[in-house]
C-alpha cells in the first residue's frame, strides 16, 4: 500500500529520492567538477536502506541512484536487491545514472538481476576530440592543454567504452524501447554545442532517448554564466530544421518536454531547468553520501539536514521519518523560477550565494 505524501509550502508531494553513493568521479566534466575523494562519514549499506525505507514511508515512489560515479560502489547491487522488499509499500522504480565507462557486460547483468529498472548513461559528445574535454580528461593528467592527439586518442577510447555500456545494457535487459535506457548530455556554448546534431543523430541510430539538458548554475565550480547556456527552444530549434519533430509535453512532477521524430525514430526530451523552471511541480529530496537531505539541487551547503544521528545504532526508525517528514513540510525550494524572475539585462548573473557541488549533491 502505498504511503499518502506529505506536502511541502508549496503544496509539493515527495515522490522522488535522489541517492549519491559516492562523490567521487573516473571523469571531471566541467558543469560537475566532482571531488578526488570522499567525504568523511560515508553512510552504510544498512543506513541508507533506511533512508530509502524512511522515503518510501512518505511517498517516495521512485529510487535514483546517483554519484558522483555510483558504479564506483561495489555495495550497489546490495542495495538495488535490498530494497525490492519495499515495492509492495510504494516503490514503484529504480534507476541508475552513470557515465557508463565501468559498465561492463557482468555488470549490467548483475544489475538488472539485483532488480534495477532503469539506466541513463551520460555522453557530452560524438567524437574523441569534444568527449575528451566534456569528460575533462586533460585536466586528470594535470596538464588541460595536453597534447591534442594524445587526449583525442583518449576520447575516443572513452567513447568506444560509453558506446559498449549501451550494447551491454541492452543486452542484459535494459529494453530503450520501454525507456528502460536512455542518453544523457550536457550542452554548453562555446565547448559542445557543435556537438548537438551529432549527439542526436548517435542516439537515433542507438535507437535510444536523448535528454538534453542546460547547463545550470550547481555548485560554485563551474564558472556558470547564462551566455554560455544553449537554451531548450534553441536546440529544439535547431534540431527540427533536421530531423521534423512532433511535441509530446512534459509530464507531472517531470523535469523534460519531450519530443517525437516525425520519421518515427523516437523521441529526445529537453530539459529546461534555466530556461523555463519546473519548480512548480518538484517532487525531488536529495541525501548525499554522507547522509545530508537537500530539498533543491541549487541548495546552500548549510540548509541541508544531517540525517546520521536518525541513523545510529538504535535509533528510532520513527524518529528518522518524522525529521524527514518536517523537513519537506518545510521545504519552499523554487531556485530556478526566482533566478528566472530577477535577471535582467542590467544584472545578468544568478543569484549570488554558495551553492552545494553537483558531483556531491547527485546531480
Amino acid at each position: 500500500m502505498e504511503a499518502i505524501a506529505p506536502l511541502d509550502r508549496l503544496e509539493r508531494p515527495l515522490g522522488v529520492l535522489r541517492l549519491s553513493l559516492t562523490a567521487r568521479c573516473n571523469l571531471a566534466c566541467p558543469y560537475c567538477l566532482p571531488d578526488g575523494q570522499e567525504p568523511d562519514g560515508l553512510l552504510s549499506l544498512d543506513q541508507r536502506l533506511a533512508v530509502i525505507e524512511a522515503a518510501v514511508d512518505l511517498g517516495a515512489h521512485t529510487l535514483r541512484l546517483t554519484g558522483g560515479e555510483p558504479l564506483l560502489n561495489t555495495a550497489l547491487e546490495a542495495l538495488i536487491s535490498s530494497v525490492q522488499t519495499l515495492r509492495p509499500r510504494g516503490l514503484r522504480e529504480i534507476a541508475l545514472t552513470s557515465n557508463g565507462s565501468l559498465m561492463s557486460f557482468e555488470r549490467a547483468k548483475r544489475l538488472k538481476q539485483a532488480g534495477l529498472d532503469r539506466v541513463t548513461l551520460s555522453l557530452d559528445g560524438a567524437n574523441g576530440a569534444s568527449v575528451a574535454q566534456m569528460a575533462g580528461l586533460g585536466s586528470r593528467t594535470g596538464d588541460p592543454s595536453g597534447d591534442s592527439a594524445q587526449l583525442e586518442a583518449r576520447g575516443a577510447s572513452l567513447l568506444t567504452k560509453v558506446l559498449r555500456a549501451f550494447n551491454h545494457a541492452r543486452k542484459a535487459g535494459f529494453d530503450p524501447a520501454q525507456g528502460d535506457l536512455k542518453l544523457n548530455a550536457v550542452i554548453l556554448r562555446g565547448q559542445n554545442d557543435d556537438q548537438l546534431l551529432p549527439l542526436v543523430e548517435l542516439a537515433r541510430n542507438l535507437g535510444v532517448e536523448l535528454r538534453l539538458i542546460e547547463f545550470m548554475d550547481v555548485g560554485n565550480r563551474n564558472d556558470w554564466n547564462y551566455e554560455a547556456v544553449v537554451s531548450a527552444a534553441e536546440m529544439v530549434e535547431r534540431i527540427g530544421r533536421r530531423w521534423p519533430m512532433e511535441p509530446l509535453g512534459r509530464d507531472p512532477n517531470g523535469t523534460a518536454s519531450r519530443w517525437r521524430f516525425s520519421d518515427g525514430a523516437g523521441t529526445l526530451a529537453v530539459v529546461a531547468s534555466v530556461s523555463s523552471p519546473f519548480c512548480g511541480d518538484c517532487n525531488r529530496l536529495r541525501v548525499t553520501a554522507d547522509g545530508i537531505a537537500y530539498t533543491c539541487l541549487f541548495a546552500t551547503p548549510s540548509s541541508g539536514l544531517d540525517l546520521r544521528p536518525w541513523l545510529q545504532q538504535g535509533s528510532s526508525r520513527h524518529d528518522l521519518i518524522e525529521r524527514l517528514r518536517s523537513l519537506w513540510l518545510n521545504r519552499e525550494d523554487r531556485y530556478s523560477e526566482e533566478r528566472k524572475s530577477i535577471r535582467t539585462v542590467a544584472s545578468p548573473e544568478p543569484i549570488q550565494h554558495r551553492r552545494a557541488e553537483m558531483a556531491y549533491l547527485g546531480g
